[in-house]
């Protein structure tokens, strides 16, 4: 369903925009700040509602899986690892975080960092500077540390649009935040969330509580010797009961953490959701509005409910003046439409075998090249920079 597809990656960033702001406020400050109500709309700069990391972050996410499926289809040699291709794209993402734009002389398999507007920091976290700088090469089975921070969470939700699969979904979910964030609560988390992004946008679930108790039972089954998986199941089954109770929000968010760690972070996003999971607006001012990671929490609401309700839930204040809009549906796009059958008719295979004859190359379709100048040779520079010259 390309409207959830849509909805899930602009919601996530909606809810990232809506809370960036206050991100670094208590819910006091918040208040003081903004009115009694706290954020409601967005706080523009230079006219535009700014995205943060965590929506960067997702977009490197999108473009590493893309990358990676269209060199498994090429038969690259060592290509089709969906974990090596997105890493390589948040080293990629790292140099927009340390070098101005554009980039020169540098071999990249991200086409996104021909996208200016990506360069600008907004607060990365530590962990994920850190785990990426040293490599971001960490599992499930080796960690790289012992961070637990919402870093990992924050960015997967394109696994559980890109699987249509929901336990493959969600593997690939923790897998993605274990590159940086190797303690139980930084990957299963992210797993589960991942698994509920996709049972939601490929309608395996009816609505945000079928798909939450399904990736419990899934996250039992797959972490069943996680030393830390019932603190995880027991704050989302409180997050789950505190959505029936009559309790103002933001006292019930503060029952459940302020977010800046994983299962805080989903908690309070699923707790969000499940309350007002008819109503996008006030799930996402309810997400934002409290003494914690306001963008984080904001951004996995957005994630769910977007994934849930599609493109046409969400009201039309948080699509206009978007941060790299039309980037993000390009990217959701993408995921929901995969490689073209256009484009690996046309492309020979990157192996060629001594003895046998070899292909010749057959003009590309516009839709082909297009393609490919994303997620093959990353000279693409977006819908109004295409083409771009080759950086390295």
């Amino acid at each position: 369903d390309l409207e959830r597809y849509r909805g899930c990656l602009l919601g996530g960033a909606a809810g990232d925009a809506l809370g960036y702001p206050v991100e670094f406020l208590s819910r006091a400050d918040i208040l003081m700040a903004y009115g009694p109500g706290g954020i409601t709309e967005y706080t523009l700069s230079g006219g535009s509602a700014l995205i943060s990391d965590d929506t960067q972050m997702t977009l490197f996410t999108a473009n590493g899986l893309l990358f990676a499926e269209t060199r498994r289809r090429l038969g690259a040699p060592g290509g089709g690892s969906m974990t090596g291709a997105v890493a390589a794209c948040y080293r990629d993402w790292l140099q927009t975080q340390q070098e101005p734009y554009p980039l020169s002389g540098r071999h990249t398999t991200a086409w996104l960092i021909h996208i200016p507007e990506l360069f600008h920091r907004r607060a990365p976290g530590a962990t994920c500077l850190e785990a990426i700088g040293q490599g971001c090469n960490g599992t499930i089975e080796h960690p790289a540390n012992q961070s637990k921070g919402c870093g990992g969470i924050m960015r997967i939700a394109p696994a559980g649009l890109w699987l249509s699969t929901p336990s493959g979904a969600g593997l690939l979910a923790a897998q993605l935040a274990a590159l940086t964030h190797g303690h139980e609560l930084g990957y299963i988390p992210a797993g589960l969330l991942g698994y509920c992004i996709c049972a939601l946008a490929h309608r395996e679930a009816v609505d945000v509580l079928e798909a939450v108790r399904k990736g419990l039972d899934w996250a039992v089954q797959t972490f069943s010797s996680a030393q830390h998986l019932p603190k995880l199941i027991g704050l989302v089954e409180k997050a789950i009961r505190l959505s029936n109770d009559d309790l103002p929000g933001h006292t019930a968010i503060r029952q459940l953490g302020e977010g800046w760690v994983a299962e805080e972070a989903l908690a309070i996003a699923v707790y969000c959701a499940l309350k007002y999971e008819d109503d996008f607006n006030r799930a996402l001012i309810a997400s934002v509005n409290h003494d914690g990671d306001s963008d984080s929490t904001g951004a996995l609401t957005g994630n769910l409910l977007g994934a849930r309700l599609g493109l046409s839930g969400i009201p039309a204040k948080y699509l206009e003046h978007l941060e790299c809009k039309s980037v993000i549906l390009e990217l959701a796009d993408d995921l929901w439409q995969g490689v073209p059958a256009a484009y690996q008719a046309h492309i020979p295979p990157m192996v060629h075998v001594a003895g046998t004859p070899k292909p010749e190359a057959v003009p590309l379709t516009p839709e082909a090249a297009l393609w490919d100048a994303k997620y093959n040779t990353a000279v693409y520079g977006g819908s109004e920079g295409f083409p771009m010259n080759r950086r390295g």
